[in-house]
């Protein structure tokens, strides 16, 4: 007989983030028994009352890892597996791959190797989803610095690798660093930038810039349905420019709609289970958005989620482990969250340094930021990425560690 999914312990391997901070919380708030799995005993994580149990292994994505993980599992009578990371996300559905029920009592929640390949790889998202109707940003992959399909480019563009872990030891070997996005306002500045890649012998997507602000729409896919809905908006990223959230908002479900259908007709093609991040960049001021890229894992600003009860991580371990659907209230929608410390970190480099900020576009206002920053500290509706009054000590435990290292600089 299968156990109810609030007696099957779950395992979370990688505590260092926000993002694992959060699956822990939020199981372990559910009556789930959380074992965390970690690499340094300095993971804040590991400081959550939330955690049963704790464990340092300092093996990474080898047999000895997977060896120990079955020994936890085993040592409970069976157990799920979480992670965060994409790295960990594509050894272990190899893993699986490759050993199939070997694995046992071990359950891994991951997504299959064939579905995680497709959302990692930019150039085939965005060929899928233009074959579905998802509006994309105009983009080419380029074979050289004057491939004549650069000439029809609208400007200014932004490069970006399709799919950077597959560059970065060619970049690495060749002396270069691996730029999240750089920026080109004309032909003349965009062909100076790829050549720079002339002797790696590949060249980053070329995409036209997209106003406005990051959208995110989140989904936990089960046998084609979306057993949950969730969607926020960037106030605030790092870097300035753009990167992650450093604040973010819940936004109504009511909001967005046709975008929402769009989303899930895309998972559905990808033949998508458990939980995906579909990010846009949507500008209020002409209702335009464009896709940048789905995250087939737990995002960065997961633990918005977690204060508005989306149950994202209950559900993986429920439906994905368990196959059992969880009750859950319906999500919050009125809650904004930040990590202070990003924050900060953000309006020094929009105060003091705002030459740094590499999107010539970006509106340097360093009143409204500031004016803006110091208001949520009054706002009743505002939540941590760390902080929680009924779990404290992994923020003590990060503001700690970043003291420290201030100290050894």
């Amino acid at each position: 007989m299968t156990l109810p999914y609030t007696q099957v312990p779950c395992i979370v391997l990688g505590l260092e983030t926000q993002i694992g901070l959060g699956l822990v919380r939020e199981l372990g708030r559910a009556g789930v028994k959380v074992i965390g799995v970690t690499h340094s005993a300095h993971d804040m994580g590991l400081r959550s009352k939330y955690l049963s149990e704790s464990h340092v292994v300092p093996h990474r994505r080898n047999p000895a890892l997977l060896q120990r993980l079955q020994e936890i599992a085993r040592s409970h009578g069976g157990a799920t597996l979480l992670t965060v990371s994409e790295v960990n996300l594509k050894w272990l559905a190899a893993c699986r791959d490759e050993l199939g029920a070997a694995l046992d009592p071990l359950r891994l929640v991951v997504p299959q190797s064939r579905q995680l390949a497709l959302v990692l790889d930019k150039e085939k998202t965005l060929a899928l989803a233009q074959e579905v109707g998802v509006p994309v940003p105009q983009t080419c992959l380029p074979s050289s610095a004057s491939d004549p399909s650069l000439n029809r480019l609208r400007f200014p563009v932004v490069l970006k690798w399709a799919d950077p872990e597959k560059v970065t030891s060619l970049l690495q070997a060749a002396g270069l660093p691996l730029h999240k996005a750089e920026f080109a306002m004309d032909l003349r500045a965009l062909q100076q930038a790829l050549h720079r890649y002339d002797g790696v012998g590949q060249w980053p997507l070329v995409q036209e810039y997209a106003p406005g602000q990051g959208l995110g729409q989140f989904f936990y896919m089960h046998r084609g349905q979306a057993l949950r809905v969730f969607q926020h908006r960037r106030v605030a990223e790092w870097p300035p420019e753009g990167g992650y959230s450093s604040v973010c908002d819940a936004v109504l479900l009511t909001e967005h709609t046709e975008l929402q259908a769009l989303s899930l007709k895309l998972l559905l093609a990808m033949q998508w289970e458990g939980v995906a991040m579909v990010e846009y960049r949507h500008d209020p001021a002409t209702n335009r958005s464009v896709l940048m890229e789905i995250n087939g894992r737990f995002w960065g600003s997961f633990p918005l989620a977690v204060h508005c009860q989306a149950g994202f991580g209950l559900l993986s371990h429920a439906v994905g482990g368990v196959r059992q659907v969880p009750p859950l209230p319906a999500p919050r929608d009125d809650l904004r969250c930040r990590m202070v410390l990003t924050e900060v970190k953000r309006l020094l480099r929009i105060t003091l340094r705002p030459h740094q900020i590499k999107d010539p576009m970006f509106k340097v206002r360093p009143l409204h930021e500031w004016l803006r920053f110091v208001g949520d500290f009054f706002k009743p509706n505002v939540r941590y990425f760390l902080w929680s009054l009924d779990d404290p000590k992994p923020w003590l435990a990060d503001a700690w560690g970043m003291v420290k290292k201030a100290f050894r600089r």
